[in-house]
């Protein structure tokens, strides 16, 4: 049916098609952009604020519906009292809710559980847990 066109003809279809689809590929893209809350499978990033009056030496996180504890998110390092860090949990799972166990510098242990990162955004550990 093309081949009935004239060479101009074919070009504005041929354009047409090309714009169109650059137009769905770039609302497709803006999209994604304009909606950052939505879970695809992405890293998890949230603010851990270490309000207490003790250091924290280690920091695991877990699923909340996994039983075993991830490795340590600290690593080699600590979260002084009174200072926050910039947390990334990579592990690839569309998960919101873990569970966290901080470890503080007098060896004591806490545990909070079921928490949903996605919806905080940052936690705040505090003297008073």
């Amino acid at each position: 049916m093309l081949s009935n066109r004239s060479a101009s003809q074919k070009r504005r279809v041929f354009l047409g098609a090309y714009v169109k689809h650059l137009f769905v590929g770039g609302v497709a893209a803006a999209l994604l952009l304009a909606l950052p809350g939505v879970a695809l499978a992405e890293d998890l990033e949230f603010v851990l604020t270490n309000s207490s009056s003790y250091a924290v030496k280690a920091f695991f996180t877990s699923p909340a519906d996994i039983d075993t504890w991830e490795e340590d998110v600290f690593g080699e390092n600590y979260l002084p009292a009174g200072n926050y860090v910039s947390i990334t949990i990579g592990d690839g799972r569309e998960q919101c809710v873990y569970d966290m166990k901080f470890i503080l510098e007098d060896d004591s242990e806490f545990i909070e559980k079921g928490i949903d990162l996605c919806e905080l955004g940052e936690y705040t550990l505090s003297n008073a847990q």
